[in-house]
């Protein structure tokens, strides 16, 4: 007897709203009919272009034929069977995934690599291996006074709903307000506004050179405490906003003056969507740590050889960092499988030549109607645009959803496209054109 048999999809929704705030899409996801970059509702097999994946989190699209194979499918079930405790029960699927990942998606420069699910204990556990560099480098320089208990960080920031990095997420306020919180250093993000012409170059450089005397005036104010500065290096959630590669350069600058770990925080941004498995990597400008999740599956951090200036860092003492499950081995088996697709069929150049036909696509747009939309903006398939405000942009996303067109809203006036990395050139263009659809019932 299959769920669908078991539960009618009529009553998804409202025996879901007994126990659960049940406030998401109008739509019951049929995970059996969906296909590809198309939702199917069970309810009445409605079909969606999914530009939204789950947040970023579904990179071959649903049903892939690789997980028609009945060998893959043996590989899945053995690894849902059970749910071992990673970090110290090892098994030969947990060492197959982690030399797939090492060879696939390990960076430059990376050697060491940890797993936890969800992207904010990734992030928390990349600001505890910070906490625990900087605290040992102060007590060897007899300043054991200063704990380097501070992350600096940036405006429009999200970095997670948990523990610290609460301390960090400052987008809408309902995320953050009432809980409590450090009063760590936050400052400026200098983004840019596209087209990038003269008077933005401009604008953008004296952005710059603002948000930096910000910086340097928290590590005056904190002089030994800053134990990391943390970034996205494009900022998804808080309104995909991006960074010149420049100002991405000037914090490693800083960070290594100033004795401070470089963690970027990829778990968006990262695993192929702006046409390079990192984002980082279009700046050449490499972190000392790099949080990673949602396309993923499994979520995590790998930490390059500045750590290893301190012997004891918490790669190298048990149980300074930990969890009971080390990530699910099944989101590994997963993760493991997808790696081998997106090599298999150069989904990460996909993402490059599909997402550079989108954001063309998306300029036109914007010229033709600058009342609209506008600051056309992206890399690879991370695409957004603006709307004149909020209002008009919740309106706009109502009528791409009646117009079975899925995408996302993120900052207060900007939607953002997340669609997967087997995304073709043909439903590029039928997002747009439900875009445009769209746009002018507005």
């Amino acid at each position: 007897m299959s769920v669908k048999d078991r539960v009618d999809p009529y009553s998804v929704t409202p025996l879901l709203r007994k126990h659960l705030i049940g406030d998401g899409y109008d739509i019951v996801f049929d995970l059996e009919k969906s296909h590809g970059a198309w939702v199917c509702d069970a309810r009445d097999g409605t079909e969606y272009l999914d530009f939204y994946t789950f947040f970023a989190s579904l990179p071959l699209g649903f049903n892939h034929p690789v997980f028609q194979q009945e060998e893959i499918l043996e590989r899945l079930v053995r690894a849902a069977l059970h749910k071992p405790a990673n970090s110290d029960a090892h098994t030969p699927e947990l060492a197959s995934f982690t030399e797939a990942f090492s060879r696939h998606a390990l960076a430059d420069g990376f050697r060491h690599l940890f797993f936890i699910e969800g992207g904010a204990l990734a992030v928390e556990n990349a600001l505890k291996a910070a906490f625990d560099w900087k605290a040992r480098l102060n007590e060897a320089a007899g300043r054991s006074e200063s704990p380097g208990d501070k992350i600096l960080h940036f405006r429009e920031a999200f970095h997670g709903r948990s523990g610290y990095t609460l301390s960090l997420t400052n987008t809408a306020p309902e995320k953050t307000d009432l809980f409590p919180k450090f009063d760590w250093p936050r400052v400026s993000n200098p983004k840019l506004r596209f087209p990038v012409d003269d008077e933005e170059f401009a604008r953008v450089g004296s952005a710059e050179e603002e948000c930096l005397t910000e910086i340097e005036q928290a590590f005056a104010r904190h002089p030994h405490d800053i134990a990391a500065i943390i970034i996205e290096p494009i900022q998804g959630e808080g309104g995909d906003n991006h960074f010149r590669g420049k100002f991405l350069r000037d914090l490693r600058r800083i960070a290594d003056e100033r004795q401070a770990l470089l963690i970027f925080d990829e778990v968006q941004t990262g695993f192929g969507l702006t046409g390079k498995m990192w984002a980082y990597e279009h700046y050449g400008v490499p972190p000392d740590i790099l949080c990673f999740g949602k396309k993923s599956q499994v979520c995590g951090i790998m930490a390059g050889e500045r750590l290893d200036e301190v012997q004891d860092n918490v790669f190298h003492v048990s149980s300074r960092i930990n969890s009971t499950w080390g990530g699910g081995l099944v989101d590994m088996a997963r993760c493991e499988i997808i790696l081998e697709v997106m090599e298999e069929e150069r989904l990460v150049e996909n993402a490059e030549a599909v997402g550079a036909h989108l954001q063309s696509g998306l300029e036109d747009f914007a010229a033709r109607h600058p009342g609209v939309i506008g600051n056309p903006r992206g890399l690879g398939l991370m695409c957004a645009f603006d709307c004149p405000d909020g209002e008009t942009r919740n309106r706009l996303l109502e009528l791409c959803a009646a117009n079975r067109f899925l995408a996302i809203a993120c900052g207060s006036v900007s939607v953002r496209f997340r669609p997967p990395l087997i995304l073709s050139v043909e439903e590029a263009e039928e997002g747009l054109l439900r875009l445009e659809r769209s746009a002018r019932q507005l």
